[in-house]
């Protein structure tokens, strides 16, 4: 996997985390760095977990499935992909949020590291896939690592100005991103591309 695609790959894991920062900063009534700061690193941690731990089940099935695995590789991106596209167009019902001293004693960290997770397991199902390519997982996992935090940090902090739009387009460019990545690969193990 060149350079490019992973830093592609990396942006597009990044999307779901960054539009669900945007709706985050859209709710706070002033941007807050320091906030911001600690939940892109928390999410980048989280982003950057799971890709391993997806690929080290992928690369204990990989000896079984050696001669399909570009195909696997193929479906799995094609999926993730085709859900962020999905999910884009989908509404997503308003989580009110209070930013007071008593609601972040009362779980408001336990929900973010849970939101953390639940925008993480894409990237799982990609650590899978790319057991199946000849990547390196510690480059790639530390990627989508850095453009998660990268992208939760500028979505928290201009969320407040961009509105809940813009990280629906992200989202959805993200998944566009994956298809074509799942199909450069796909391709070039079917010997189309060189």
């Amino acid at each position: 996997m060149s350079p490019l695609s992973i830093f592609i790959m990396s942006l597009s894991m990044s999307a779901d985390a960054f539009a669900v920062s945007i709706s985050k900063g859209v709710k706070m009534k002033t941007p807050n760095a320091r906030q911001a700061i600690k939940v892109g690193l928390l999410f980048g941690f989280v982003e950057a977990l799971t890709p391993l731990i997806g690929w080290m089940a992928g690369a204990a099935a990989s000896n079984f499935i050696e001669s399909i695995d570009h195909w696997i590789c193929f479906a799995i991106l094609v999926l993730v992909g085709g859900k962020m596209i999905y999910e884009s167009a989908q509404s997503h019902p308003s989580q009110d949020e209070d930013d007071s001293p008593a609601s972040k004693k009362n779980g408001t960290f336990g929900l973010l590291i849970l939101t953390a997770i639940g925008t993480s397991i894409d990237a799982m199902a990609v650590g899978v896939s790319l057991a199946f390519i000849e990547v390196n997982i510690l480059v790639a996992a530390a990627a989508i690592g850095s453009a998660t935090t990268v992208m939760v940090f500028i979505g928290t902090m201009a969320g407040h100005y961009l509105g809940a739009k813009v990280g629906k387009m992200a989202e959805a460019l993200g998944g566009i991103a994956l298809i074509l990545i799942g199909t450069q690969i796909l391709l070039s193990h079917l010997g189309y591309l060189s």
